[in-house]
């Protein structure tokens, strides 16, 4: 990989800038990070990097991006986010279905060799999440399909773009099931943040306004799993690297409710607070969690950094985001 010309789409957004970041520190060459956020609003960006600012909704820029000899393509490029911003935005999670079609269609065009497409846990049958209780979600759990509306329903689209692409047109493509993504250098106010860096940021307003209460969206008994950055990242190169084509779930398979999500976030910072439950809020569905058979038995490998490591990391990180505001 390290003469490799490498794209990275949504390079601006978490998991993209990590992946720049991961890849120079392996020595990778020739790396073009594209998003169509402003460069300033990157969450990282390096200066030894080509960094262009491109909405690749549109053809164009679609081939503005692997143009000059792309190779291997990481299309991590979506409008997205927490539970609720997808489920108020539903069109706008549909339209990103644009972004991976051009970008097929634009690496048929100039000969890419390898397309990365990271797709979500969130393409799931509903009815297979009804319960907190729920039974790992092997791959083929996602038909008969009934996925997230919206987003979900653009991810498993897009799946299948990729899937088609490898048959009629002999791309190699390799499309990853992300499961609940998180670390540090990520969103974590706004309204697109996801449970575990909202988490945090409640627990750290509470403690540097003084507060001792925090609301939580639902009852707090839906249950999910987490995947820490780093694990997404090296699972993201794995599947790269041997070619695997997936759908593959990469997440942990470490089961917790949201009120145990937020006992760990509590326990980090040295808290206790009253939590108010706020039932009209989006929470998702009642449980889902990643079934791993199939990653360790192809890549012998699975995400293992703890949730309560893993939270500490990030807490630390956006403890000293906030603070560095307040001061």
């Amino acid at each position: 990989m390290k003469s490799s010309s490498i794209v990275v789409c949504g390079a601006g957004g978490f998991i993209g800038g990590h992946l720049v970041a991961w890849l120079r520190r392996e020595g990778a060459r020739n790396i073009r990070a594209v998003d169509q956020k402003p460069l300033d609003d990157w969450y990282q960006r390096f200066d030894d990097v080509e960094n262009l600012e491109l909405d690749l909704q549109e053809q164009a820029a679609c081939e503005e991006a692997l143009k000059d000899g792309a190779q291997c393509v990481y299309n991590l490029a979506a409008d997205m986010g927490g539970i609720g911003f997808i489920e108020h935005n539903k069109a706008l999670c549909m339209l990103s279905v644009l972004i991976n079609t051009h970008l097929l269609m634009a690496a048929i065009k100039v000969g890419v060799e390898k397309f990365f497409f990271a797709s979500s846990a969130c393409v799931y049958a509903a009815r297979k999440q009804t319960s907190p209780d729920v039974t790992p979600l092997k791959e083929s759990d996602a038909y008969p399909a009934m996925p997230e509306d919206g987003y979900g329903w653009e991810k498993l689209f897009s799946e299948r773009m990729c899937r088609h692409f490898t048959e009629d047109f002999g791309l190699t493509t390799c499309v990853a099931r992300y499961h609940n993504v998180y670390g540090p250098h990520g969103t974590y106010m706004g309204g697109r943040e996801k449970a575990p860096a909202a988490i945090c940021r409640k627990v750290i307003s509470a403690q540097l306004e003084g507060k001792n209460e925090i609301e939580i969206w639902g009852d707090g008994l839906q249950t999910r799993s987490f995947m820490y950055i780093d694990d997404c990242i090296k699972g993201t190169r794995m599947m790269m690297d041997r070619s695997v084509p997936g759908p593959l779930n990469l997440g942990s398979s470490e089961l917790v409710t949201i009120n145990q999500l937020v006992d760990l976030v509590e326990e980090i910072a040295g808290v206790n607070l009253k939590r108010r439950y706020n039932l009209q809020a989006p929470k998702g569905v009642n449980g889902r969690n990643s079934d791993n058979t199939k990653i360790r038995e192809i890549l012998n490998w699975e995400p293992s950094m703890s949730l309560r490591d893993g939270l500490e990391k990030t807490y630390r990180w956006i403890y000293d985001e906030m603070a560095s505001v307040v001061v």
